[in-house]
């Protein structure tokens, strides 16, 4: 039980850790009304592990941070990546449903950040359109790519099944 725990953590840290160096990294795509937000690609992680929701979610929230953010980016951005996240895990059983959850939540949340947040005149469908472009490039493209390499190597890369949070 205790061995879980400390996996589940470890996974959860490490998913956050690298959620947040690939913003940081890709930090002119990553931020701004036009985006695709390359770390977005992990968010097929749940697909494999549990443990991605909240590394995902954490991930986001210090990458938000990180990149300047305002509050409600901070908090409307990571929420929507969580309830992306775990839209994907209980889609997890179907590898082409589970890519939708998170490029909904943020096609529907984000824009309204963007636009009483941050002021951005664009009315909110086109917002909508613009952030949907990109995280359907950033999830359905490369999460799918990242998705068909991972499961390759699904036995030694997460070799344990577990349950959120024992």
């Amino acid at each position: 039980m205790k061995e879980n725990k400390v996996l589940f953590i470890t996974q959860a840290a490490l998913i956050a850790a690298v959620y947040a160096v690939l913003c940081v990294a890709f930090a002119p795509i990553s931020y701004g009304e036009v985006q695709v937000r390359v770390a977005e690609a992990l968010v097929i992680l749940p697909y494999f592990t549990p443990a991605a929701i909240p590394g995902l979610f954490v991930g986001c929230l210090i990458s938000n941070l990180i990149g300047g953010s305002i509050w409600l980016d901070v908090v409307f951005g990571s929420l929507a990546t969580l309830l992306g996240a775990f839209g994907s895990y209980y889609l997890r059983k179907n590898k082409v449903l589970l890519l939708l959850p998170p490029i909904a939540a943020n096609t529907v949340i984000v824009p309204f950040v963007l636009r009483y947040g941050y002021g951005v005149p664009l009315p909110i469908p086109l917002l909508m359109l613009s952030v949907g472009i990109g995280e359907v490039i950033a999830v359905a493209v490369l999460g799918s790519i990242l998705l068909n390499v991972l499961a390759r190597y699904r036995g030694i890369l997460f070799h344990r099944e577990m349950r959120p949070m024992e």
